[in-house]
């Protein structure tokens, strides 16, 4: 929802990109999603689930989100659960349930000293999940040593690394990580060798990204576009919806990784020109 806002935000203050902005409508953008999350359930009974979403980075998005779709965001820490049913309280009301837009990391759960929830997410619920917690799991990095294309960095299981291989080539990524936790850019056979659990660690082909963004300063920054696709339940093909731009000047595309006083990094736009 953020970026939709961000993208005509843009063009609000530069014309000029209206004319090669994303051709699809927001009123065709917001029915998608809107389909997608709400689906045929009353917007009181569907939630976007976060943990503590006031305290993070995307509660900017939270906000544009139930502003969209007239849902509601709540803590992981506030849901009631009563045999199958999952409850939140709006207003002193008690209100069912019905369909969840998941943005629960789940690490981050690991790293929440003393953490009290009624609801515990290897349990069956009477609830829709968009998308269901299982498949952080089955996509995650999980996946791309299963993945063999001319536009998918090789990857291996760190337990499966042939020796042909150089390892210098290669960055080391713990199996269910985000935001860049864990990663090791540099790894050594000695580093490697000492990991006990080579199952749950990938090494993944590096992908060197071109500095071709110079700032006010004389310093380049490196960008990567990741792409926002649906998948509906009976089409043949998914639907792009959205891009997000993500700029850096660190060796990782993160913003936590860059200079606190660094400029030309973060979150950004793609603006497509027929050629």
């Amino acid at each position: 929802a953020f970026q939709k806002v961000y993208e005509e935000t843009f063009c609000e203050v530069y014309p000029f990109l209206s004319e090669i902005k994303n051709p699809m409508p927001q009123e065709t953008f917001k029915n998608y999603l809107k389909e997608l999350i709400v689906g045929d359930e009353h917007p009181e009974n569907v939630i976007l689930l976060e943990i503590f979403p006031e305290k993070q980075k995307t509660a900017i998005d939270f906000a544009l989100t139930e502003k969209l779709l007239g849902i509601k965001t709540v803590c992981l820490t506030k849901v009631k659960k009563e045999g199958r049913k999952l409850y939140y309280e709006n207003n002193g009301k008690r209100i069912e349930i019905k369909r969840i837009y998941n943005r629960v990391i789940f690490d981050e759960l690991d790293n929440i000293p003393d953490l009290v929830t009624e609801f515990n997410f290897r349990e069956e619920a009477d609830v829709k999940w968009i998308t269901h917690p299982n498949w952080f799991f089955k996509i995650s990095k999980f996946l791309l040593p299963l993945l063999k294309h001319q536009f998918v960095p090789k990857s291996y299981f760190l337990h499966e690394f042939p020796e042909h291989e150089n390892l210098e080539d290669f960055v080391l990524k713990p199996l269910f990580s985000f935001a860049g936790s864990g990663v090791n850019l540099n790894p050594t056979k000695e580093i490697t060798d000492a990991i006990q659990d080579k199952e749950n660690y990938i090494l993944q082909r590096k992908v060197m990204y071109e500095p071709v963004f110079e700032d006010i300063n004389g310093e380049f920054s490196k960008a990567e576009i990741r792409l926002l696709y649906i998948w509906r339940e009976n089409d043949e093909r998914p639907i792009l919806l959205e891009n997000l731009g993500r700029m850096t000047k660190a060796a990782m595309v993160n913003v936590d990784f860059n200079k606190k006083d660094a400029i030309w990094i973060g979150s950004s736009n793609a603006f497509f020109a027929e050629g």
